[in-house]
This record gives C-alpha cells, structure tokens and sequence, in this order.
C-alpha cells in the first residue's frame, strides 16, 4: 500500500488501539483515531502527531448509529475512501461473570460493543473500503473466543459469561462477512492479541500493548490474494 493509505482504529485512544494506530502511522499511513471520549482522543491524536505519524481524530461510539454514521461521513468528506479498518474498540462488561449469577445487563452490553458495534461500523464503513484498491478489516478477537481452546481443557481465561461467548460471537460473524464478501477483494480477518496489560483486565496481562497490536498490524497489511476469514496471534492460525 502507498503512504497514502487512510486507516480507522477504533478504541484507539489508549492501550492496544493505540497502539495500533502508533504502528500504521509508523508505515506512513493516516490514521483516524476513533474514541467516544472527547479528550482522550485529543491527547491520542497529539501524542501519535508529536511522534511522526499523520493522525486525525475520530468521534466515534460504536454502539450509537448516528455517531457511527457521522464517523464515516467524517472520513468520506476528507479522504473519500477508507483503506483499513480495525474494529479494536470492546469492553468486559464487568467482571466477575459466573453463568448462574449472570447479570444480563452485563451480557447485553459486551455483546452491543463487540459484536453489534463491529457489525454496525463495518456496515457503515463498507462504501468507502470498496473505494479502496486493497481493502482490509481487522476485528481484534480473543483467544477465549475459540470454542475448541475453551472446550479442550486448558485454562483459558476466567469463567466470563459475557465477554468470552461476545468474542466467540465477533469470529462467527466474521466468518460471515468473509463470505458475503469472498468475491470481493475485501480481505476480513479477526485477530488475538495475547494476554495483554491494559484497563480490561486491570493490568495483569503480561504482553505489552505495543506486542498485542502487533497482530492487527500484520493483518492490516496483508498482501493482496492473502488470507481472508481466518483467525489468527503472532504464532498463526488459532482453532476456531
């Protein structure tokens, strides 16, 4: 892709988005920077600038319409295309998350941010990626999210009725666009950033986000004619 190339992170005001951002400005690319909260995505945008790369802000909550669709009215009026995007932005819901206490509310939540949230920016992202010449979609999954690694005995991750089954959720339907869209050149693929420090699980992870960003970046940049529906970490592909 050409130093021209515009990009949108979501949830990139702090930790792994951020990241991600950081990492495709480094390749010389625009990237929008899109956070609902107002003055992080400030501070985000200057921080990225001060460091070399070409960042714009992005007001975006995923789980509004018309934030969403003002978002991608954002980018058309600027750039008239959009050439990567990456639906990082996803909450827990709250822990803890025992089945037979399950909080729905909590439920609801998870799923309205990772899952319809990705659905409902990709949707209104999509006009503008056709417009690109090598198209990609990133959704940032979770290795609790395979049903066969959380079935196989393993420890993997806590008991979390919500946010594990919202991640298994997220593959499924990313399976989905890819095959709604195989006979495009839309590449779409999820990928797991490890067991990350950030907010989400109070810091206990042990990667940094700048490593779990690093997964996103290499498929953001995916050659044409590359996978497409796949689910993957830095060692490859994961079992769905």
């Amino acid at each position: 892709m050409s130093e021209s190339t515009i990009a949108l992170v979501t949830g990139a005001n702090k930790g792994i988005g951020y990241e991600v951002a950081a990492g495709l400005g480094a390749l010389g690319w625009r990237v929008g920077v899109g956070a609902r909260d107002g003055g992080r995505r400030d501070e985000a945008v200057a921080k990225l600038r001060a460091g070399g790369a070409d960042a714009f802000g992005v007001p975006l909550d995923v789980t509004d319409d018309e934030s969403v669709r003002a978002a991608a009215e954002l980018v058309e009026t600027a750039y008239g295309r959009l050439d990567v995007l990456v639906n990082n932005a996803g909450i827990t819901g709250g822990m803890p998350q025992d089945p037979i206490e399950a909080d729905l509310d909590v439920v609801r939540r998870a799923v309205e941010t990772n899952v319809i949230g990705v659905i409902r920016v990709t949707n209104a992202m999509l006009p503008l990626l056709r417009r690109s010449a090598s198209p990609r979609i990133v959704n940032m999954s979770s290795s609790v999210g395979s049903l066969t690694l959380q079935s196989g005995g393993g420890e993997i991750g806590p008991i979390a009725v919500a946010y594990s089954p919202s991640k298994t959720f997220l593959n499924a339907v990313t399976i989905q666009y890819a095959k709604r869209l195989a006979d495009t050149n839309i590449l779409i693929n999820a990928g797991c950033p490890g067991f990350v420090a950030t907010d989400l699980n109070g810091f206990r992870g042990v990667r940094t986000p700048a490593q779990g960003a690093a997964i996103a970046i290499r498929l953001a940049t995916l050659p044409d004619g590359g996978p497409t529906g796949g689910y993957f970490n830095d060692e490859g592909v994961i079992p769905w």
